[in-house]
């Protein structure tokens, strides 16, 4: 073989060889550039959705502050103004004793009245049996209380061992509340199913009411929803939301 068959042989395979060479550079940029973009995807997906979950929260605040705000106007601040306006009649004279005591009575029922709705809004705010005795009893008293109510509305069954953290409680009863309020307000119901299971923690819930059309967007990212799945979110919970019209809703979470 001549010298310059030799030179050419071994420029050719060092071609190739850079060639090679390059293709593999190439391919490995374009692959860990795939995989960058990838990351970046889902991070902003994670970011969008945290996004979500703080606006959800932002309004459900919102909307519970306007709440608030109507049940002390209505059940505290408007009575507490006929008491004061009672007392200043009082105060002024001129009455006999009769419309005195009967303004008397009037000022002790309106007090009554509004010291129990104080009760009653502090209640909503945090019920005492939920800080103190934890989720299952504040279950079962928010189950009497509209059975009450209701005539045998809720039927709570099951069982808990404290499972969950404090704060996780909460966020599972206001869950709770949600649904219930929702079945009532808008779904009509007349019965709902509620059962508790342990180890790991599983909550099932069901109604009879209308339901909802999950194929509606709107319907489905109420504001009440959001509330929930953020909620959900917060204790790293699964959730799962079943329904259609005239066949009530079914819904579970498990941690």
């Amino acid at each position: 073989m001549k010298d310059s068959d030799l030179i050419n042989l071994v420029l050719i395979a060092v071609s190739l060889l850079l060639a090679m060479a390059l293709g593999l550079v190439a391919f490995f940029y374009f692959s860990r550039r795939k995989v960058v973009n990838a990351q970046l995807e889902n991070a902003q997906m994670e970011i969008e959705h945290q996004k979500e979950i703080l606006q959800a929260t932002i309004l459900t605040q919102e909307e519970e502050r306007k709440r608030i705000a109507q049940d002390l106007h209505d059940a505290i601040s408007s009575k507490l103004n006929i008491v004061s306006l009672n007392t200043n009649v009082l105060l002024d004279g001129g009455i006999t004793s009769e419309e005195s005591q009967g303004l008397l009575e009037t000022i002790l029922s309106i007090s009554d009245t509004t010291l129990e709705n104080s009760r009653r809004i502090a209640h909503d705010l945090l019920p005492p049996v939920l800080e103190k005795f934890g989720l299952w009893a504040a279950l079962e008293e928010l189950t009497n209380d509209f059975n009450r109510a209701s005539n045998g509305l809720i039927n709570l069954e099951g069982s808990y061992d404290k499972c969950l953290e404090p704060k996780d409680e909460l966020h599972v009863f206001r869950i709770v509340q949600e649904l219930v309020n929702n079945s009532i307000r808008h779904g009509k119901a007349k019965k709902i199913e509620l059962k508790i299971e342990k180890n790991p923690f599983v909550l099932d819930y069901c109604d009879d009411g209308s339901g909802i059309d999950l194929i509606d967007k709107n319907m489905r990212a109420g504001l009440g929803m959001k509330n929930i799945q953020s909620r959900c979110d917060i204790i790293n919970a699964t959730s799962l939301l079943e329904s259609c019209p005239g066949k009530g809703i079914k819904f579970s979470i498990q941690t």
